[in-house]
C-alpha cells in the first residue's frame, strides 16, 4: 500500500505464436502473481473486477528507463485510463481530483518504498453554460477557448519502514496537456504537449496529459487463447486509443541509494478517496501483465490494494503459473516442469548480477540499473537477445514485453528454446526522441472523410452537397438547371405525400368517431 537474436521464422507457427501472446501475459504476470494478490499490475488494462468500472483510476503500464538522450537521468512513465477513444466527448479525459497517483521508489531492495512522486490534481470550468470542451481553436494552454482545464502538484515523500520522515512541494499548479479533441480544435497539438513540459528544481522535469496508448499486443488471447487456431493474430488491439501519462525525468542520484547501490525498484499506484475522506489504494501496477494473466479471479482486487513488501504469500501463483498448463492443454505444447525457480529469479527479485540488488526481499517491482547506459541500438527484446539496458532490466516504451515474457514462460531461460510471439513487434506511432518520449495521442478528427467530400473542404449536409455538388458549373448551366430540376421534383414529391398523410389521418378520425 502507498503512505540473444533468433529469427525462428519456421517455428513461429499459429501455436507458438498463441503461446507466445499467452505467455507473453503469463510470463510477466506470473512473475508478479507471486507478488501480492491484487489488482493492478503493469500492462493492466481492465485487469479486476473492480477497477475497470473506474478507469480514471486504473493504471494501465509502467515504464522505467535511463533516459537515451541524458543517460544521468532516469524517466519513469505510467499511465491512467486504457482504451480511449480519441472522439469520446463531450467529456473528454481527465485525472481524477479526487486521487493521489503515486510513483513509488525501492532504492534498497527490501520491497519498501523510500521515495514517493506524489501526483494530485484540480480540475478548473471557464463557463457551465456550454456542453463544450474548448469553445474555440485552442493554441496554448492558457486560452480562454480551452474550457475545461487541469494543473497538478507534485509532493516528494520521503520514508524509513514504511513512516513518512519528510514531505516535499517540488512542483505547484503545473498545467496539464489536454485531450486532443481535433484538428479543429488543436490545430497545433505538438504545440500544447511542449508547453506541458515543466522544469523542476535539481535537474527534474515532469509531464501529465494524454498520450497514445504505447503498450503493443493482441489482447484477444482472451477469447480462449486465440480461439484455439490463432487465425486472427498479429492486430494491435490498442492501436489508436489513447491513455493519460504521468512522465517524470530525475536525475539518477535522486533515486538511487549510491553510485555502488544503483538499482532501483518502481512500481505506481492510485489512491481513492472514500466517503469519510480517507484514501485507499485502488491500483497497482510494476511488472507487466501481472494482474491480468498472473492472478486468479479470486485474488485480482485484493492484489490492487497490496503492497510488494507482502507480496510472499502469493509464491505458488509463480511457481506453478497456470498460463503454461493452459497452453499445453490448448495447443499440446509441454509446459515447462514445476516449480518455476527461473521465474522467481528473474521477476521477483532481477537478474543476478544485472539487476538484482543485495539483499533483495521477493516482490512484484520494474527493476532498473542506473548504471546501465541505454543501447544505441535498442533491440525489442531485450535482456533476452543481449540488450541489458531493456526489458526486463527496466522497461522501455520500444520494449516488447509480450514476445520477451512469453518466451521466458514458456522455458527460455530452464533449456525450453522457444521463439514465441504474438506477431505485433511495435508501437503503431513512433516515440519521440526527447522527454517526455510517449507519442502524440491519436487526434478525435481521425478517420475517413465523409462521402462525397475531398480533403481541404468543409463537411456539408448531403442536402447541400447535392445541390451544390463539387464541379457546379456556376454559369448556370446544364447541371445546375438538372440540379434544381430535380429539388423540385422532390419538393413536389414531399408536397404530395403530406397531402396523402392528411387525407389519411381523417379519414381515420372520422371512422374512429
Amino acid at each position: 500500500m502507498t503512505p540473444i537474436s533468433r529469427t525462428g521464422a519456421s517455428r513461429r507457427t499459429l501455436a507458438t505464436l498463441v503461446c507466445g501472446a499467452l505467455a507473453a501475459g503469463g510470463l510477466a504476470a506470473a512473475g508478479a502473481t507471486a507478488l501480492t494478490p491484487g489488482a493492478a499490475s503493469a500492462s493492466s488494462h481492465r485487469e479486476a473486477p473492480l477497477i475497470s468500472g473506474t478507469p480514471q483510476y486504473d493504471n494501465t503500464d509502467v515504464y522505467a528507463f535511463v533516459s537515451p538522450d541524458k543517460p544521468d537521468t532516469t524517466t519513469i512513465v505510467a499511465n491512467w485510463i486504457p482504451f480511449e477513444e480519441p472522439a469520446g466527448g463531450p467529456n473528454f479525459y481527465t485525472f481524477a481530483d479526487d486521487a493521489q497517483y503515486d510513483i513509488h521508489v525501492d532504492n534498497n531492495g527490501d520491497a519498501q518504498g523510500d521515495l514517493i512522486y506524489r501526483y494530485t490534481f484540480k480540475t478548473h470550468r471557464k463557463n457551465g453554460n456550454t456542453f463544450l470542451y474548448n469553445t474555440g481553436p485552442v493554441t496554448s494552454l492558457d486560452d480562454p477557448d480551452l474550457n475545461i482545464t487541469q494543473t497538478y502538484d507534485i509532493d516528494l515523500l520521503r520514508l524509513h519502514n514504511q513512516r513518512v520522515m519528510s514531505r516535499t512541494k517540488i512542483a505547484d499548479d503545473v498545467p496539464v496537456a489536454p485531450s486532443n479533441v481535433g484538428k479543429a480544435s488543436m490545430p497545433d497539438y505538438a504545440k500544447l504537449r511542449y508547453q506541458a513540459v515543466s522544469k523542476l528544481a535539481g535537474g527534474s522535469s515532469t509531464f501529465a496529459g494524454q498520450a497514445d496508448d504505447p503498450f503493443f499486443l493482441d489482447l484477444r488471447v482472451f477469447d480462449l487463447l486465440y480461439g484455439g487456431n490463432l487465425t486472427e493474430v498479429g492486430r494491435d488491439t490498442l492501436k489508436g486509443y489513447n491513455v493519460n501519462s504521468i512522465a517524470l525525468q530525475v536525475p539518477n542520484d535522486m533515486i538511487r541509494e549510491s553510485a555502488g547501490q544503483p538499482i532501483v525498484g518502481i512500481w505506481s499506484t492510485t489512491q481513492r478517496r472514500d466517503a469519510r475522506g480517507q484514501y485507499r489504494q485502488v491500483s497497482r501496477l510494476g511488472m507487466p501483465l501481472v494482474n491480468e494473466v498472473v492472478n486468479p479471479q479470486k485474488d485480482k482486487d485484493k492484489f490492487n490494494a497490496s503492497a510488494p513488501w507482502e507480496d510472499a504469500q502469493f509464491l505458488k501463483n509463480v511457481t506453478n503459473p497456470e498460463l503454461p498448463k493452459l497452453i499445453e492443454s490448448i495447443y499440446k505444447i509441454k509446459a515447462p516442469a514445476e516449480p518455476r525457480n527461473d521465474l522467481v529469479d528473474v521477476f521477483l527479485k532481477g537478474v543476478k548480477g544485472l539487476n538484482q540488488p543485495p539483499h533483495v526481499r521477493p516482490s512484484e517491482q520494474l527493476r532498473l540499473n542506473t548504471s546501465i547506459k541505454p543501447s544505441m541500438h535498442p533491440k525489442r527484446l531485450g535482456v533476452l537477445d543481449g540488450d541489458n539496458a531493456g526489458f526486463p532490466n527496466g522497461r522501455r516504451l520500444t520494449d516488447d514485453v509480450i514476445d520477451a515474457s512469453l518466451q521466458v514462460v514458456e522455458g527460455e531461460l530452464v533449456g525450453s528454446k522457444n521463439d514465441l510471439g504474438d506477431a505485433v513487434d511495435k508501437n503503431d506511432k513512433s516515440f519521440e526522441k526527447y522527454f517526455p518520449y510517449v507519442a502524440e495521442p491519436t487526434s478525435g478528427s481521425r478517420g475517413a472523410l465523409a462521402k462525397g467530400t475531398t480533403s481541404g473542404t468543409d463537411v456539408r449536409s448531403q442536402l447541400g452537397d447535392a445541390l451544390q455538388p463539387a464541379g457546379t458549373n456556376s454559369g448556370g448551366g446544364t447541371d445546375t438547371m438538372l440540379i434544381a430540376g430535380s429539388a423540385a421534383a422532390g419538393a413536389a414529391g414531399i408536397l404530395l405525400i403530406g397531402t396523402g398523410l392528411l387525407w389519411w389521418r381523417r379519414r381515420m378520425y372520422n371512422r374512429a368517431y
